[in-house]
């Protein structure tokens, strides 16, 4: 159990940080045509959907920043949480067996 803890906790932080990366791409105006840009907007397009338009601003570098960055908060914590709630669980299953 601590394993897929540890396992849940490093998917939610590689996809945290794709984000992250994909909000640096966008604000430090990163060329779209170019493969590696293109791949990681890619990724991060199915993630941050449900995010896409929490706030509505005038500046679209500003928008995408406060939208994308809200979503990879989100991961992260949420994350967390459930990697914690699972060490939890496998650590009570240790604390409550005799020793002998």
């Amino acid at each position: 159990m601590l394993l897929l803890a540890r396992m849940v906790k490093t998917l939610a932080s590689i996809v945290a940080g794709v984000i992250v990366v994909g909000i640096l791409l966008h604000v430090f105006g990163a060329n779209s045509h170019n493969e590696i840009v293109r791949f990681v907007y890619d990724l991060d397009r199915p993630l941050v959907s449900p995010f896409q338009s929490i706030f509505n601003l005038d500046s679209e570098k500003l928008q995408i920043a406060l939208n994308w960055g809200i979503a990879a908060a989100v991961y992260a914590v949420v994350g967390t949480l459930i990697a914690h709630m699972l060490a939890g669980a496998a650590l009570t299953g240790y604390r409550r067996r005799p020793v002998v």
